[in-house]
């Protein structure tokens, strides 16, 4: 199983970070995991910011030379693992930018014709492990848990990604947080998951 890990906060002395240390520890440990690549949008100074102009449309975007080893690294993953924080209810710009643009038409998925298109990322397996400062049930009660319909709806089930599973933890800020325990628990789950 390849394993993509796209990982996006700007701060290497963060939690975020350290659930992506986590991840990968599990993952290294797993037998079923052939091999890892780790994509950290802040560290490569991903440009997140859509331009299109008379040279640059957006019915292009899915063979947008700049953006090829993005497309590639999709392709190649088996599973997909997202890292990052809840701001204000929703992942960051930089992650939401890189999902506007990689996972882009004619790659990601196909219009038919019909009330739905064809997903072209179909087999693939998704995690997303957020943090947010806010208690766990905060976007439940409050945002009707729009975060989650945002990205196992509207993007994973759109492009045929239908394996999608949150590890969302709150109240990371306080000492209630449990840091410890929710570490553990991303390390146990990457250590054993199949698939």
């Amino acid at each position: 199983m390849n394993t993509l890990v796209i990982y996006t906060h700007p701060n290497h002395q963060s939690l975020s970070y350290a659930f992506l240390q986590e991840v990968l520890r599990g993952s290294r440990e797993n037998t079923k995991v052939a091999e890892i690549q780790v994509l950290d949008l802040y560290e490569e100074a991903f440009n997140p910011v859509l331009v299109f102009g008379e040279n640059k449309r957006r019915r292009d975007m899915h063979s947008d030379p700049e953006l090829a080893r993005y497309r590639e690294q999709l392709l190649w993953a088996d599973k997909i693992v997202f890292v990052y924080p809840i701001w204000w209810g929703r992942p960051p710009a930089m992650l939401l930018g890189y999902i506007d643009q990689i996972f882009a038409s004619g790659f990601a998925y196909r219009d038919k014709g019909g009330l739905m298109p064809e997903g072209l990322l179909k087999g693939k397996s998704v995690v997303c492990v957020s943090s947010m400062k806010g208690p766990a049930h905060y976007p439940l009660l409050l945002l009707n848990n729009a975060h989650k319909a945002l990205m196992r709806k509207a993007l994973f089930h759109y492009v045929g990604i239908r394996k999608v599973k949150f590890f969302e933890f709150g109240s990371m800020e306080s000492k209630r947080g449990k840091h410890e325990r929710k570490l553990g628990q991303i390390y146990r789950y990457f250590k054993t998951v199949s698939q």
